[in-house]
């Protein structure tokens, strides 16, 4: 396995960033759960604050690939979930945690991948493949199994293979702990496509695979080298 890492060291504040994102996800989920009326709108104002601190102290190549996150992340929560309607959110909007939510988990799994065992993630992607066979062996979810191809060609094709079966595990972790909390929920059956799944789906973090594969392509193509940007194979 190869790594070519672009990404310059992290700075103090970055630091106290690598921290306080985890704890940002999982403490906000359980406020937008539990706080009553001002819990989302508390938890959406700090999720911006983060998100535009991260903003300032990166490089202008990785600032690209941030913004770019936040506009294809939005667009694609729209059609997912209010279009599409494979989820819904606790009151059947799009909380504006969301997206800058997807940013912070973007960078948190950008700065942190180098520090995670190839053969960890290696045996993370195999197992994961073995359940989408269980799972839709006995359909209960047959969503996740293009869902696990698409991440698949991601992880083949795609020059981050770490980073996104990194995004994968940790998109599935949020996903099982908010699920739990009840922040949002996935319909039992796929719209359209009328086939089962499960809540949240084994491969959900394919979504935010392929996000992250069209902001590392997108960002590559604008930006070239540049500074900031970081390919890790």
């Amino acid at each position: 396995m190869r790594i070519v890492q672009v990404l310059s060291r992290p700075s103090a504040l970055q630091t106290v960033l690598l921290v306080a994102i985890p704890l940002i996800i999982t403490l906000g989920l359980l406020v937008d759960q539990y706080a009553g009326p001002w819990g989302q709108p508390a938890v959406s104002l700090l999720a911006w604050v983060a998100y535009f601190v991260l903003l300032k102290s990166e490089t202008p190549g990785l600032r690209l690939a941030l913004v770019l996150c936040l506009v294809i992340a939005t667009v694609g929560e729209v059609f997912l979930s209010l279009v599409w309607g494979l989820y819904a959110y606790r009151l059947h909007n799009i909380p504006l945690f969301v997206p800058p939510g997807h940013v912070l988990l973007f960078w948190f799994g950008l700065r942190t991948v180098g520090h995670i065992a190839p053969r960890v993630l290696d045996v993370a992607a195999a197992m994961s493949g073995l359940a989408m066979l269980f799972l839709a062996l006995t359909a209960r979810d047959l969503l996740s199994v293009p869902l696990w191809l698409m991440f698949a060609a991601c992880w083949y094709f795609g020059p981050a293979r770490r980073f996104y079966t990194w995004m994968f595990v940790l998109a599935l972790a949020m996903e099982i702990y908010a699920t739990i909390i009840g922040n949002w929920a996935w319909v039992h059956t796929v719209p359209i496509v009328g086939v089962p799944t499960t809540n949240p789906p084994l491969a959900a973090g394919a979504f935010y695979c392929m996000l992250d594969v069209i902001v590392l392509f997108v960002c590559t193509t604008i930006a070239g080298k540049r500074a900031g940007v970081v390919t890790a194979r």
